[in-house]
């Protein structure tokens, strides 16, 4: 699965539009609150790794390094 699908997978699972992650994303870290901002960073695969913290979080998700085995 890409990125951006798989991002969109979780803000499905959790109830959440894309207007509603972006707004969010505005209100607690400062971000655009453009949702074809946001968009186009999936579709670019542009998100930073401090913004994909960010998204995690307001989606209810921490981000793990976990050793493989």
């Amino acid at each position: 699965m890409d990125t951006r699908n798989e991002i969109k997978s979780y803000i499905v699972r959790e109830g959440m539009t894309m207007s509603e992650v972006v707004e969010r994303l505005a209100e607690d870290y400062g971000w655009s609150e453009s949702v074809p901002n946001f968009s186009g960073k999936l579709r670019r695969d542009s998100l930073r790794y401090r913004e994909a913290v960010e998204l995690a979080d307001v989606l209810g998700y921490d981000l793990v390094w976990q050793k493989r085995k």
